[in-house]
């Protein structure tokens, strides 16, 4: 009886556990579509033959897969320590040596063409989630063929920040204003969760006109460098099956941002963006709130599987 006993505790064990893994919140992916941020222009690109020097140099020294996984620039656990976990000159691949080739200073990376004022910004998502969204602008004087560092953002002046932005067509779209600048400037976007410690991150190479640089220096004068274009629909479906990060949140094999099976398969909920029962996470109230409420029920099935077998054994005593 003591054996059977102790095999009952094991299972009531497992299926807490179980019920605990599935609880954990699923990670969000993207990066910013519009002013089109390095690995997502390297990707529209083609990874395998890309045509720009720098993505062709980013290749080379980070290989293909960070072009296939474009949406996972993240730190998992940052919760907002960002300066204190991502060092200088790794601001682009936020520290990820899978991403290395993006924090090449070069200034020949393909840009967008822009002017002070107000802007619309687009970010590309492929797993929507609550949290903020924070966009700085490199300082005037910034000289791309140098490795880039916090000390060259304007971190006192975000150009955009938006709070649970609803995405539509795969995309997060808010306002910003841009200040007046000449020449080659970068903007650096952090996505914040506010479900999850997780935070993503993206450098957008943009041209202000009025004076480049020539590329590898900082010299004023040479041809400008191409213009950046997004990668279209159509490409990111196709190299989905190639990407280790998954596009819906899940397989990133990362248990700290990610589970399976996810939160929405445990309470049988359609992951359905727009609907009135899209993932948990999704729909603001706090994200804490769905992963307390299914923890409160593997601690009442803990509790009941604890009573069971206290009635069991005292019944056996008797």
């Amino acid at each position: 009886m003591l054996a059977a006993r102790r095999r009952a505790a094991v299972v009531v064990a497992s299926g807490v556990g179980a019920v605990v893994l599935a609880a954990a919140p699923a990670s969000a992916h993207g990066t910013m579509g519009d002013p089109v941020s390095r690995v997502a222009q390297c990707y529209a690109e083609n990874p395998e033959s890309p045509r720009s020097d720098a993505c062709k140099a980013a290749v080379a020294a980070g290989g293909t897969q960070a072009l296939y996984d474009w949406n996972g620039i993240r730190i998992g656990d940052v919760g907002g320590r960002h300066r204190a976990r991502i060092p200088d000159g790794r601001l682009c691949s936020a520290g990820d040596d899978e991403f290395k080739g993006l924090d090449l200073a070069r200034a020949d990376w393909p840009a967008t063409k822009v002017g002070s004022g107000s802007y619309t910004f687009e970010y590309r998502v492929t797993a929507p989630h609550k949290g903020t969204f924070e966009v700085y602008l490199t300082k005037a004087g910034y000289d791309p063929a140098k490795p880039l560092a916090w000390a060259d953002l304007d971190l006192d002046h975000p150009v955009a920040t938006a709070v649970d932005p609803v995405a539509a067509d795969g995309l997060y779209t808010f306002p910003g204003r841009l200040p007046e600048r000449t020449g080659r400037q970068l903007l650096y976007a952090v996505w914040q969760r506010s479900d999850s410690p997780e935070a993503f991150y993206s450098c957008s190479d943009v041209d202000f006109g009025g004076g480049s640089a020539a590329p590898g220096t900082g010299a004023v004068g040479a041809a400008p460098a191409p213009s950046a274009s997004a990668p279209t629909d159509e490409q990111i479906a196709a190299g989905a099956d190639r990407s280790t990060v998954g596009h819906h949140g899940h397989g990133d094999g990362d248990a700290a941002t990610s589970a399976e099976p996810s939160i929405e398969t445990a309470v049988n909920t359609p992951a359905v963006e727009g609907s009135s029962r899209t993932v948990l996470a999704e729909t603001g109230g706090g994200g804490s709130t769905p992963y307390l409420a299914v923890g409160g029920a593997a601690v009442l099935a803990l509790g009941s599987g604890v009573l069971f077998l206290s009635v069991r054994q005292r019944a056996n005593r008797r």
